[in-house]
C-alpha cells in the first residue's frame, strides 16, 4: 500500500538532524525579538513545503519568493543577533576543545592566563568600590574575541591597576558609564556597551549592569564582575550564572578558577 514511500537510513538521519537544528535555534531565540519572526518564517516554510508537494504552482512560487526575500531581509535587520549567535557557537566550541590537539594545531593555544598581581589589583579595586557603593562592570575575556564589544567604547590598552580602575568607575568620570574589558593583564577598553538579552531567570531586583553581565557571559565564554551601585554587593557572572561574592578571597578564587577552566 505504501510502496511509493521509500525512506532510507540517511533520510531518517537527515530528519533527526534538521529537528535538532530547529530545536536549538528556537531555544536560542526564545525570549528575544527574533523568536516571533523566526517562528513566522518557519510556519511559512512548512506551508511552502506542503503546497509544493500538492503541486500548487502559483502559491508555491509566491511563498518561495517571500522566503527568498525574507532571508535576505533578516540578515540585514538582525545582523547583530546573527553575529551574537555565531559567536555563541564558536565560543562554546573553543571552550570545549581548548585541549584538543587539532584545535591547538589549527588555531594555536590561547594564552589567556592572568597574573596573580593583576587579580589582586582587580579584587582590591572591587573592594574599595563596594565599600563606597560605586557601580562597576568589568568583563574578563577568555578565548572568544570581544572586538565587537571593545569597538563600542574607548580603547585604553593600559596595565591593570586598582587606582586606575577606581578612577574609571568614579561617578564623575567620563568613562564610568559602561563596561570595562580586561584581557590577560591589560585593560583593553572602557565605556563599552554590552548587548542585553532578555532572561527571565534574572531576579527583578537586579539592574542593567547585572543583565548585561549575564548576557555577555551567555553569548561568549567571558566572565564578568558587577559592583552594585545601590547595595555595594559584588557579583561574579560566568556562563549565565550569577553568584554573589561574600569576600574578596572568594572573588580572587572565582577569577583564578575561571582561567583554570577556560
Amino acid at each position: 500500500m505504501f510502496d511509493f514511500i521509500k525512506i532510507s537510513v540517511v533520510d531518517i538521519l537527515d530528519i533527526i538532524l534538521v529537528g535538532i537544528l530547529i530545536f536549538q535555534l528556537l531555544k536560542l531565540a526564545k525570549g528575544t525579538s527574533v523568536f516571533n519572526i523566526f517562528l513566522g518564517i518557519l510556519l511559512i516554510y512548512l506551508t511552502w513545503i506542503v503546497v509544493s508537494a500538492l503541486n500548487m504552482k502559483l502559491l508555491s512560487s509566491i511563498l518561495g519568493q517571500v522566503l527568498g526575500v525574507g532571508v535576505i531581509a533578516l540578515i540585514v535587520i538582525f545582523q547583530t543577533e546573527i553575529r551574537r549567535f555565531l559567536l555563541h557557537i564558536g565560543g562554546r566550541y573553543l571552550e570545549r576543545t581548548n585541549g584538543n590537539f587539532l584545535t591547538r594545531w589549527l588555531f594555536g593555544k590561547a594564552e589567556n592566563e592572568m597574573r596573580i598581581t593583576s587579580i589582586d589589583e582587580i579584587a582590591g579595586a572591587c573592594k574599595t568600590m563596594s565599600e563606597s557603593k560605586t557601580g562597576a562592570l568589568i568583563v574578563i575575556q577568555h578565548n572568544a574575541s570581544l572586538d565587537f564589544v571593545t569597538q563600542t567604547g574607548d580603547m585604553l590598552d593600559a596595565s591593570i591597576n586598582r587606582r586606575l580602575i577606581e578612577n574609571i568607575f568614579f561617578k564623575n568620570s567620563p568613562l564610568h558609564d559602561g563596561a570595562m574589558v580586561i584581557s590577560r593583564d591589560r585593560i583593553v577598553a572602557a565605556r563599552c556597551t554590552l548587548p542585553i538579552v532578555k532572561n527571565p531567570n534574572i531576579p527583578p531586583q537586579y539592574g542593567m549592569r547585572h543583565k548585561a553581565a549575564v548576557s555577555i557571559s551567555q553569548d561568549t565564554d567571558a566572565d564578568a564582575i558587577v559592583v552594585s551601585e545601590e547595595t555595594g554587593k559584588i557579583s561574579y557572572v560566568s556562563a549565565g550564572e550569577l553568584k554573589t561574592i561574600t569576600s574578596i578571597s572568594e572573588l580572587k578564587l572565582s577569577i583564578e578558577n575561571s582561567f583554570r577552566k577556560k
